[in-house]
């Protein structure tokens, strides 16, 4: 059985921005360890993390992106709380 992809420009919007994130946590293993102990997570993956939202930006109905986080949801579930909670940090 093929799933088809979500038509609710929301569930789209949401799907996206999970699937950005899932290539920034896999392209940047090692950045993401030594941000998290650090504490220098998001300076580390800055430009990866701005190069993802502007593509983000620019597949998603510009309405989706104004009114709801998404992307930044993604973020933090993805790869703050997920990849976080298996690396020692003082402050995670």
């Amino acid at each position: 059985m093929v799933t088809q992809p979500p038509t609710d420009p929301h569930e789209k919007a949401k799907r996206l921005a999970r699937l950005i994130v899932a290539d920034i946590i896999l392209y940047n293993t090692e950045k993401i360890a030594e941000g998290i102990k650090s504490d220098s997570l998001f300076a580390l993956l800055d430009k990866d993390i701005t190069e993802g939202r502007k593509y983000y930006d620019r597949q998603v109905d510009p309405q989706v992106a104004r009114e709801s986080p998404y992307y930044d949801w993604a973020l933090v579930d993805q790869l703050v709380k997920g990849k976080g909670g298996t690396i020692p940090s003082s402050i995670w």
